[in-house]
């Protein structure tokens, strides 16, 4: 892992590498983007060597990223851990004037698991890319214009090169302050809905499912009270306090049973319940330290993330009699199909809207507030706009003013405000601060104060705001929070659905949650109140009409007029139908790096495949439509257009059909 990867150190290794994996070996290398001075054609050399490494890029987006470690992990608990100031390249690694410390797994057994760890959770990471002739592609065109912008970057180089970096600190782990006493707990109305399905779904001898349950409905102790059936069971998570609290869930849920986590720190792998890091079981000797049918039940929480790679290798892996997926948000990010990991099988599903009318969850207040930010002039990098063009855009005391009076209008008593960036979150902070709020900008470079004090003192009282950026998607409870105030862009349903569950929890004392979204002309504007409509589904083509969903009677929506004319104007520019669905295509040949089969389009990709059958006649005469198919194929489309019409629609019930669709 490192800063900057050039052609010539990949010329120096590449012998090396090639050797190694023609031995066996997984070879893994992740550098960054950080100032464009990784080369694109020293990526292009990587990827040469041989298709079984595996290369991904850091997508810095204008902070730094400026590790360099070299990692070999071999058998037994043998190893070396490299770590200095040497980047992938030859003056680097040969010539240059370089300080490396290299550490022995044996003296040091602990931090080189701990890097192993880190390496994996940075290397699967979703600011990472894969590196492939498309996505290398998009990177040139960014470093040819950087390059051509800033002529003096070789001083840059060399200027950063010579700058120490600040070590981060990864987020301590939130805890309780107090451990919950091991008291016997019995299911919530919810949970006991969610037992009944999962019981006819065992009945029905399906060995796999899914629950999707709104945040703050206790999804870990659902997994919880319905692993009491199994013996040996294994709960999988992305991060290590989702680890801590589902292992104290299952303590008061079954007292008498040993448990154990299972990371970088600690392997306690003979226990009857294992809580395991991802980022360890997804490296090939833990996983298979386990016999592939060790488990009874495996648990995959935020089941979202499970159709990632670092996730697929464990669930291929292991054979349980049953898999259990629970998450709130089922739908990824990039589009990917995780109902096809569970075969379809949604035993359970509850909106957070039919929560909130059973009472489950708090009600809502929310108020859309116009921003009359431009991002129509930002530049949009295909997943998310310019960095510097949106905190340029961002970091205006005019607009801290304006995002001040409307949370001043709206706020209750402890507000969670979500950012764009770091640098977002410090300016409004400091601008909060100099209006005599108690507030705190938190994310990995905090030093003020750790994680848990902050939180403890938001529940007190003691902060009115906490500033961050994705800090609290996932896996953190509080619910005394009673305003949630958004200042970023909209750029994934997933997350804002993440987000604003972390406001709806009930507490004592607490009436409902305030939400208070800036909309502005950015990309997902007009569809983000989507997520208020109890099917959760995406509007399809004419649906797009600006309407409110109907929410609960304790809930209220309220919009200026000005987001209500903005909103119906986007829709109306809404993107065409057809290019949508080009768009979408072409998100997912960038991850695989080539044109996906009609499946891998089907399970992998954002748009509905029965949209490319209805809009092109079939999913080849889309291709020929987007201009990628070759001379012959475009002669034998144009000859059989017909006859590959009919096989793509043709209901599979009598074998011949099937033989024909098989040859299509």
């Amino acid at each position: 892992m490192t800063s900057f990867l050039m052609q010539s150190g990949v010329r120096l290794l590449a012998p090396h590498l090639k050797s190694a994996l023609e031995r066996g070996a997984e070879v893994k290398m992740l550098a960054g983007d950080y100032l464009y001075i990784t080369q694109p054609d020293g990526l292009r050399a990587l990827t040469a060597i041989d298709e079984r490494l595996e290369a991904r890029l850091w997508r810095s987006m204008g902070t730094s990223f400026h590790p360099k470690a070299y990692l070999l992990d071999y058998d037994e608990g043998e190893g070396l851990l490299i770590v200095g100031s040497s980047n992938f390249s030859f003056s680097a690694l040969k010539t240059g004037f370089e300080w490396n410390l290299a550490m022995n797994a044996e003296v040091e057994p602990y931090t080189f698991r701990n890097a192993l760890d880190k390496f994996m959770e940075s290397f699967y990471h979703e600011t990472t890319l894969p590196v492939n002739p498309d996505t290398i592609a998009g990177y040139e065109q960014e470093y040819q214009r950087q390059h051509q912008k800033n002529p003096e970057m070789l001083r840059k180089i060399t200027d950063m090169e010579e700058t120490e970096v600040r070590v981060q600190t990864p987020d301590a782990v939130v805890e309780t302050a107090e451990r919950a006493e091991l008291t016997p707990i019995h299911p919530r109305p919810s949970q006991k809905d969610a037992l009944e399905a999962l019981e006819q779904t065992l009945e029905e001898q399906y060995d796999r499912a899914m629950v999707v349950m709104a945040t703050g409905l206790g999804k870990t102790y659902l997994a919880g009270f319905f692993a009491q059936r199994f013996i040996r069971v294994l709960f999988i998570a992305h991060r290590e306090e989702i680890l801590n609290q589902a292992k104290q869930s299952f303590e008061r849920i079954m007292p008498d049973r040993s448990l154990g986590i299972y990371n970088g720190q600690f392997k306690e792998g003979a226990t009857d319940v294992i809580f395991a890091s991802i980022y360890t079981l997804g490296r090939k000797k833990h996983r298979e330290a386990f016999r592939q049918d060790a488990f009874d039940l495996i648990v995959v929480d935020e089941f979202h993330h499970a159709a990632a790679a670092t996730y697929q290798s464990v669930i291929d892996y292991f054979q349980p009699k049953f898999l259990l997926g629970i998450t709130a948000t089922p739908n990824r990010m990039d589009g990917q199909d995780v109902y096809a990991l569970c075969n379809g099988n949604v035993a359970y599903q509850i909106h957070f809207i039919e929560a909130i009318r059973r009472n489950w969850l708090a009600p809502f207040q929310y108020y859309g507030v116009y921003d009359d930010t431009d991002y129509a002039v930002i530049r949009w990098l295909g997943t998310r706009y310019d960095e510097e063009q949106l905190a340029e855009a961002q970091l205006r005391e005019s607009r801290a003013e304006k995002i001040y009076e409307a949370w001043n209008r709206y706020k209750q008593s402890r507000t969670i405000t979500f950012c764009s960036s770091i640098r977002q979150a410090d300016f409004l902070s400091e601008f909060f601060r100099s209006q005599g709020v108690a507030s705190l900008s938190l994310h990995s470079g905090t030093r003020e104060m750790a994680r848990p004090e902050a939180i403890r003192l938001l529940q007190e009282g003691k902060l009115s705001v906490i500033f961050t950026v994705d800090l609290f998607n996932e896996g953190t409870d509080i619910p005394a929070v009673d305003t949630l105030l958004f200042v970023r862009p909209t750029e994934s349903l997933t997350v804002f659905t993440q987000q604003i569950g972390r406001g709806l929890r009930l507490a004592e004392g607490k009436s409902h949650c305030a939400i208070i979204d800036l909309i502005g002309n950015y990309r997902n504007a007009d569809v983000k109140l989507q997520v208020f409509r109890q099917d959760g589904e995406e509007a399809g083509r004419g649906k797009r009409d600006g309407g409110l969903p109907e929410l609960p009677e304790a809930c209220s929506m309220e919009l200026d007029i000005q987001v209500v004319n903005l909103l119906q104007e986007l829709s109306r520019k809404r993107l065409p139908y057809r290019e949508k669905l080009h768009r979408d295509f072409l998100d997912l040949k960038q991850e695989l790096g080539r044109i996906p089969t009609y499946l891998e389009l089907h399970l992998m990709g954002r748009g509905k495949t029965i949209g490319y059958r209805s809009e092109f006649g079939s999913y080849v005469g889309f291709l020929y439509w987007a201009e990628l198919l070759s001379e012959r194929e475009q002669e034998i489309f144009m000859r059989y257009e017909a006859w590959l019409r009919d096989a793509e629609k043709t209901v599979m019930t009598k074998s011949y059909k099937m033989i024909g669709c098989s040859i299509c």
